[in-house]
């Protein structure tokens, strides 16, 4: 693992990398996750906000039931709604921090993922050590990239969460998540490893599965 991460870059020489890129090697695409996205899909701010709508209307339906005045009715769905908004405060907030401490980089020859909204960490992928690319859509472009390392190149998968494909804890997958424009940086990355690779015809696959669930389900199998 030590090989991958770096923890100390509060100085870069170009935004996203931890040094300067070697002579030939050239900066294809950069890009963050969306706030908005990793809210929605990643952290179910959908369902927390349902979930606190459902004890709202059975806070109100079990007090008239029970004869209880408007007052007390009332007063039950204020605390409800007070803890629905620091919540959900809370989880836009982080969401907001992951956008703002993450910058993905695609070169000629390596993946690099700067991010941690506690501690900052910059992840080093070079393209020899991955093995495949998969693509999850959680939208009409938006999407997951997870990148499947070769055996015995051994990630830890809280450090990485949440850039990491969910439920791999075995095999960790690095991932760029919530991407607006998940298809054309697939595209990118898969050309990137596809002229890396050209010569010994290990091009990756790309595997696209419509999906309105999390950000990268369990049904969606890496390339091969």
């Amino acid at each position: 693992m030590s090989q991958f991460v770096i923890r100390e870059h509060e100085i870069e020489p170009l935004p996203g990398l931890p040094g300067v890129p070697p002579a030939g090697e050239v900066i294809l695409w950069q890009g963050r996750p969306s706030s908005a996205l990793v809210a929605r899909h990643l952290l179910k701010i959908r369902g927390i906000v349902g979930y606190f709508l459902i004890l709202a209307s059975w806070a109100v339906v079990a007090g008239w039931s029970d004869g209880q005045p408007a007052g007390g009715v009332l007063f039950s769905v204020a605390v409800l709604t007070a803890l629905a908004g620091v919540l959900i405060g809370m989880i836009e907030l982080f969401a907001w921090a992951v956008e703002k401490t993450t910058l993905y980089t695609i070169t000629t020859e390596r993946v690099v993922m700067r991010f941690g909204v506690a501690i900052s960490m910059t992840l080093n992928l070079p393209f020899r050590q991955i093995d495949s690319v998969a693509l999850a859509k959680i939208g009409e472009k938006a999407g997951v990239i997870a990148i499947a390392l070769l055996p015995g190149q051994r990630l830890s998968w809280l450090i990485q969460w949440p850039h990491v494909r969910g439920f791999r804890f075995s095999k960790p997958e690095p991932s760029l998540i919530c991407l607006v424009d998940a298809e054309k940086v697939a595209g990118v990355l898969s050309a990137a490893v596809g002229q890396y690779r050209g010569a010994r015809a290990e091009q990756p696959r790309i595997i696209v599965e419509e999906t309105t669930g999390s950000a990268m389900p369990p049904s969606v199998v890496a390339a091969e």
